[in-house]
């Protein structure tokens, strides 16, 4: 499948089948691949908590509004940031640049970043959104279907996986076989109406 088509044809589906596994080799495919996601200054600031254990899955699903998603799910992944991943040995995102880049982003990625809380946070909300995508895309080019999930209690699930105090929960995508078609598109807005040009 070409990524214009996955684009098109991915939904957001509710219903999967419970018996069916990814393969070893399909979920470290989808993970790698998850990796490859782009993040501002290549900071790598996402964690991916790969959920298996039936018992913290029913315990997740009661978080969750119970629903089935999490524990029907092949693959159930909770989408994680690490705030301070900016200061977590940064050389080793620009290792292989070249010296000059290095002694440029190195500074830099302080800078941005140091005693700056919110912008922690918004960086690491918009990086887990972005592999989020690339996950979505992933599984569907690989004839999996996926849901992204945000309807549940971010606290009660930090909880239950031990979240350090220095990484914040942004979503969940459940992956698997779909049992059940999405719902028809509910209705997209115009372009004219979300595209604006130059300002407001």
């Amino acid at each position: 499948m070409d990524t214009l088509q996955a684009i098109e044809t991915r939904r957001s589906i509710k219903h999967f089948d419970p018996e069916h596994r990814l393969s070893e080799a399909e979920e470290k495919q989808l993970l790698s691949l998850a990796l490859l996601s782009p993040t501002a200054f290549n900071i790598q600031n996402w964690r991916f908590v790969v959920v298996k254990d039936p018992a913290l899955r029913a315990k997740i699903r009661a978080a969750a509004w119970d629903q089935a998603q999490v524990t029907a799910a092949s693959l159930f992944i909770i989408l994680c940031g690490d705030l301070r991943s900016w200061e977590r040995e940064p050389q080793r995102y620009w290792r292989d640049a070249p010296q000059p880049v290095q002694d440029f982003l190195l500074p830099a990625i302080d800078n941005y970043y140091r005693g700056k809380a919110q912008t922690q946070r918004d960086e690491a909300m918009r990086s887990c959104g972005m592999v989020a995508q690339t996950l979505m895309l992933a599984a569907n080019a690989m004839g999996y279907d996926a849901c992204p999930m945000d309807g549940f209690d971010f606290d009660a699930v930090g909880e239950i996986i031990d979240l350090p105090e220095d990484h914040v929960i942004a979503m969940f995508v459940a992956i698997g076989k779909g049992t059940q078609p999405a719902w028809p598109r509910g209705g997209q807005l115009p372009l004219e109406e979300v595209v604006i040009q130059d300002k407001f």
